[in-house]
């Protein structure tokens, strides 16, 4: 009985200890510091450096193309610019041709504005002008024309991408609109209105040289009278040059209209 009592006492004392024994191995085993993996071998180093080379050489070959594109670019666009330079040329050439055909505003008038001062065709160059002729007595026409040309000029004047529009007015009826009477008369327009008379015969040659037909009526008993006159408004370019007329069938709006698109379009001979 004794000896199996020894035997299960020392089987658990046995178990103690294994159990100790493992929990200790256990234990060393964790607190055991761990190994860092190995370095990866040279070569691995290698490739790595052969991909920057790679890189560097898709890099250089794009830097190429883009050098390529740029020149052949500007290329074209110098081709483009000069083929533009030449039309527009060509376009001055027929334009002037054109104009030298019509014969119409090709004089040099020299006429008296409304302050007695001597202008001449050559003072207004380097200016857009709209120029109407008429008399200072007509009782409708001739003032509805003017107020549809200031208004057209005004218009003009809040554009401020545009140049000024310098607004003329030629008398046909020199005998009664002297200096005074257009002084008195261009008030009621346009504030840059230059009124312009002058002798019969340089009234006459200022007339001529737009094709306008003016002539006197009969005197009534007060010795009034009405001129027949053409009624035109004329467009001159900068340099001197006719470009266009409007009659009365043109409104403000489409007279506005057509002049602006003359002076964004205009070529400078």
């Amino acid at each position: 009985m004794m000896s199996l009592l020894r035997c299960i006492v020392g089987g658990l004392r046995l178990s103690r200890v294994q159990k100790t024994s493992l929990t200790s191995v256990s234990l060393l085993l964790f607190l055991r510091p761990r190994r860092r993996p190995p370095l990866p071998p040279l070569r691995q180093f290698r490739s790595v450096r052969g991909s920057d080379s790679s890189g560097s050489a898709a890099r250089m070959k794009l830097r190429n193309r883009l050098l390529v594109t740029l020149m052949f670019g500007g290329g074209v666009l110098a081709a483009w610019w000069y083929v533009y330079v030449e039309k527009q040329q060509k376009l001055r050439r027929q334009r002037v041709e054109q104009l030298q055909k019509v014969a119409l505003g090709q004089g040099n008038y020299s006429l008296l504005d409304h302050r007695g001062q001597r202008r001449t065709k050559q003072d207004f160059l380097g200016s857009w002008v709209l120029l109407y002729f008429g008399f200072t007595h007509c009782p409708d026409i001739c003032p509805e024309e003017l107020d549809k040309l200031s208004a057209a000029v005004l218009a003009l004047d809040r554009d401020t991408s545009l140049p000024p529009v310098q607004p003329l007015f030629i008398t046909v009826d020199p005998d009664r609109d002297d200096v005074a009477a257009l002084a008195q008369y261009v008030k009621d327009f346009h504030p840059r209105l230059i009124g312009l008379t002058g002798t019969s015969e340089e009234v006459k040659e200022a007339g001529r040289d737009y094709r306008v037909y003016a002539s006197a009526g009969a005197k009534d008993e007060d010795g009034d009278y009405i001129v027949d006159h053409t009624v035109l408004i004329y467009l001159i370019s900068p340099d001197g040059l006719f470009l266009d007329y409007y009659n009365r069938t043109k409104d403000q709006d489409q007279l506005t209209e057509s002049v602006r698109n003359h002076i964004k379009n205009h070529i400078m001979i």
